[in-house]
């Protein structure tokens, strides 16, 4: 039984999880899903939840305010069997804002650790539209990427970061969109992941490792002359201590100091008056002897 449960789970025959939600971190019913959706306490992969905008949603958006029919929008994403529509979307800016987009992602990312693939969806559903997945080489580096990201602001939009159950990117995404044969379009319930040029994700890795290089090296110098400013300290506080005898070693020393200069000048005080004496003495020839007391014999 227990192996029949784990050979199902995640799969169409599991009736108890959400097969869709496992495979892509992300399901159409949402919080109405029949099925479980177990939310990874940690994970490798971080999803950041509609940040990019796509262009047919913003032109979609932009006819809506101003009044323009958005039954038909063809462009960028839709595929050949879209229709021809009043709204048209350029194809080139799109492609320059996505990559400017992917850079500023990648670049913001890679600063808390080596990143393994970053996929952003071109989908149109609501559930998975701007979705930006980012897969980590270690847990720790995705924990601290969620905790500082979540909650940031880009392009004006909030982020809303939280761990993906998605470690294999290749049974998430949709093989007929990379074939170009999708006809669900943009309402496809797997991934449609845009295509990054290699060249430029090549590029941006070399860049971030340079980077990470740097500031570990920096760290590493700043642990040194932290450790040096400490044992010059030591070495200065026992050095202190060994002459001094403690907190009054400068006192003390001054004491002995004054102490010496005393006992040399009365030494040479004594000698002076020994001078003299001896001086008296062979100038006078015998010392007159002392005067006795009266009355004594």
């Amino acid at each position: 039984m227990a192996q029949r449960l784990a050979r199902i789970h995640g799969t169409e025959e599991d009736k108890v999880n959400c097969p869709f939600y496992f495979k892509i971190g992300a399901c159409r019913h949402g919080d109405r899903c029949s099925r479980i959706h177990h939310r990874p306490a940690f994970s490798q992969t971080i999803l950041i939840k509609n940040i990019y905008r796509n262009p047919i949603r913003e032109a979609e958006l932009k006819a809506l305010a101003t009044g323009n029919d958005t039954s038909m929008i063809g462009g960028v994403g839709m595929g050949s069997s879209a229709p021809a529509t009043c709204i048209r979307v350029d194809e080139h800016k799109a492609q320059e804002d996505f990559l400017v987009f992917f850079e500023d992602m990648y670049e913001e990312l890679a600063k808390f650790g080596k990143i393994e693939c970053l996929c952003v969806c071109d989908n149109l559903g609501d559930h998975m539209i701007g979705h930006v997945y980012v897969k980590f080489e270690d847990e720790e580096e995705a924990a601290d990427a969620l905790n500082v990201m979540n909650g940031r602001h880009y392009d004006g939009r909030k982020m809303e970061v939280e761990f993906s159950p998605v470690t294999d990117f290749r049974e998430a995404r949709c093989r007929d969109f990379d074939e170009e044969t999708c006809g669900r379009g943009g309402f496809c319930n797997f991934m449609h992941i845009k295509p990054v040029p290699m060249c430029l994700i090549g590029s941006l890795q070399e860049d971030c490792d340079y980077e990470r290089m740097k500031e570990e090296e920096e760290r590493r110098r700043e642990r040194d002359r932290e450790h040096r400013r400490k044992k010059r300290k030591h070495r200065d506080r026992d050095r202190g201590s060994g002459s001094g005898g403690g907190g009054g070693g400068g006192s003390s020393s001054k004491k002995r100091h004054r102490d010496r200069r005393s006992y040399s000048s009365s030494r040479s005080r004594s000698r002076s008056r020994d001078r003299s004496r001896s001086r008296s003495l062979s100038s006078g020839g015998r010392s007159p002897s002392p005067a006795r007391s009266p009355g004594k014999p």
